[in-house]
């Protein structure tokens, strides 16, 4: 009937019970317990996003005897309405989806009030929508697309989280630096009445098949993180506390945005780097965006009059919303519930060569340029578009999109700053290809110092003989790290002097 997170209407009888000091003593104490007595309860369905439940989920629910007859009630199980409003409401939404331009207007819909970000705001739309789960006997793939948002301060992160939250009230809006492990995954307490150990839901379980939205990402604990990586692959919650084992559905979807380090991202050093998250955990994440503030004076002033617009008392038309927030959700209910598109002969082709282009881009420079997770994330995002059309297949048009999309976010994100090119090294593995080979060959070039040295040398004389050879400069944590690296082959003297081994 309901699940946690759910938001229900329950009617009943409110009710006090008085409770004893004592079991064994009938004094009572001056506070009482409250509980409500129920007699009906209800799930609030109206205009919630993913209210919808999936035609098979309704079949499994329902008598066989009665299955026959509410297959064929409309989408919309929304007591207050009739029949005909529900037909009506859902031909109204199947005529929306049949426009041409819906992509065009969803995208304008998404956060009117924020001014462009339309890349950022497809994909956040794309997560709206979703994919199609799939499942086997030998395990499951899933269809939930999750976004992480980096830039500088004041450039609307914060505000695309707080609207999508609003959008899609199955969810949780947390935010990083309030959160905990137990709080985001599952707690256990103490009944107070029972005295028995109960198992209570955290953020991410009551947003399932929801949205979590979680704000300052960066400053979340080791530990709250570390709770994220089974989350967001695996979609289930372990827990094994207190003599309670079990595992929990997190179906859901992640939304975080995070601050650089210094609260300015440095372009110079990748996005590892900048806001300091495990390179296991960016790399579960299929879209990665850098919101930045840059200095432009067209874009400056057409910012300014866009915000200046919105203390109008009556705004211009293109800050309105293109379709109301109430048919929004509506809509994605619907295309969530009623829509399972599948992949076509020739977007299947498409999305084959695309992966392999993307692989082909790093061949000559010895770099990966895509994983098998980028090609999982295209599919999903090929998916979403389709449902935005209400299509029951992929077409070759979604899988194009879906290419940009992910074009876009890992020439933002995977970017090598030093040559320019697109690295899944600096995700999957915090180091991009070329900083490894410059590691490697720093520790090369002390590792031949050290046998050509006469004696002993410090960390300094080696730093000092490396810059008078070397065209880049070479700074003392660099040649720390590359001995650390040959420390096997290190002879460490009392003195603090160092030696290879082969000299010594």
């Amino acid at each position: 009937m309901a699940r946690p997170g759910d938001r229900i209407t329950l009617t009943g009888i409110y009710k006090v019970e008085g409770m004893r000091v004592n079991p064994h003593i009938r004094m009572l104490k001056s506070v009482y317990k409250t509980f409500i007595d129920a007699i009906h309860i209800s799930r609030d369905e109206r205009s919630k996003m993913f209210s919808c439940a999936k035609a098979s989920e309704d079949q499994s629910m329902l008598d066989e005897d009665k299955s026959q007859q509410e297959s064929e009630e409309p989408a919309f199980q929304l007591g207050t309405e009739s029949r005909e409003q529900l037909q009506s409401k859902e031909a109204e939404l199947q005529a929306l989806g049949a426009d041409p331009d819906i992509y065009d207007k969803l995208t304008a819909s998404i956060a009117p009030s924020i001014w462009q970000l339309d890349d950022i705001k497809k994909g956040i739309l794309c997560q709206l929508f979703g994919g199609t789960t799939k499942e086997w006997s030998g395990g499951r793939v899933r269809g939930e697309i999750n976004i992480l948002l980096v830039g500088d301060p004041g450039v609307s992160k914060s505000q695309l989280l707080s609207y999508v939250h609003k959008l899609a009230p199955r969810g949780i809006y947390t935010s990083g630096r309030g959160s905990s492990a137990v709080g985001l995954t599952a707690y256990v307490s103490k009944d107070p009445e029972t005295r028995e150990m109960v198992l209570e839901s955290g953020a991410l379980v009551l947003s399932d098949q929801g949205v979590c939205c979680i704000d300052e990402f960066d400053k979340m604990s080791d530990n709250a993180r570390s709770m994220l990586h089974e989350v967001m692959e695996q979609q289930t919650v372990s827990v094994a506390k207190a003599g309670i084992i079990a595992t929990l559905n997190a179906r859901t979807s992640v939304l975080a945005c995070a601050n650089p380090v210094g609260s300015r991202y440095n372009p110079r050093i990748s996005v590892v780097e900048n806001i300091q998250l495990p390179p296991s955990l960016m790399s579960r994440f299929d879209l990665i965006y850098l919101v930045l503030d840059k200095i432009n004076d067209s874009t400056d002033r057409k910012l300014a009059r866009h915000l200046i617009a919105l203390f109008y008392e009556n705004p211009p038309d293109n800050t309105a919303a293109v379709i109301p927030l109430e048919k929004l959700r509506d809509f994605i209910a619907y295309a969530r519930s009623r829509c399972q598109p599948e992949l076509s002969d020739e977007a299947a082709q498409d999305l084959v060569q695309a992966y392999q282009t993307m692989r082909h881009q790093g061949a000559g420079k010895n770099t990966i340029s895509a994983t098998p997770r980028q090609l999982e994330s295209m599919v999903r995002l090929s998916e979403a578009l389709a449902r935005m059309r209400l299509s029951p297949t992929v077409e070759r048009h979604d899988v194009a999109e879906a290419v940009r999309l992910m074009k876009v976010a890992l020439q933002q994100s995977a970017t090598d700053p030093t040559t320019g090119t697109i690295d899944m090294d600096c995700i999957t593995t915090g180091m991009t290809s070329s900083d490894r080979r410059a590691r490697e060959q720093l520790a090369n070039e002390l590792r031949e110092l050290l046998k050509k040295a006469s004696e002993p040398m410090t960390l300094p004389d080696l730093v000092t003989k490396i810059n008078q050879q070397a065209s880049i400069p070479v700074s003392r944590a660099a040649a720390s790290e590359a001995v650390m690296s040959i420390s096997d082959e290190i002879v460490q003297l009392p003195s603090g002097r160092m030696q290879h081994k082969t000299v010594y």
